[in-house]
């Protein structure tokens, strides 16, 4: 469980380190800066269902995560 989280967040970041790179590669209006943020955008929300959903599953509980 901690892992999918992990690898989620490092690609979250990933993405917001590409969206910084062409924007300061290739300008305001680029259509990469656009697609990494979008990614972005969309991986963040995959995350925060995943995580709803595993507190619904039972997966995780308020319990556990402060261990």
């Amino acid at each position: 469980m901690k892992l999918i989280v992990l690898l989620m967040l490092a690609a979250i970041l990933f993405s917001l380190g590409s969206g910084l790179y062409y924007l300061s590669k290739d300008g305001q209006g680029s259509e990469r800066v656009l697609k990494a943020l979008k990614i972005r955008v969309a991986l963040s929300v995959l995350l925060v269902v995943f995580l709803i959903s595993a507190y619904f599953l039972g997966w995780i509980s308020p319990e556990t995560m402060s261990r």
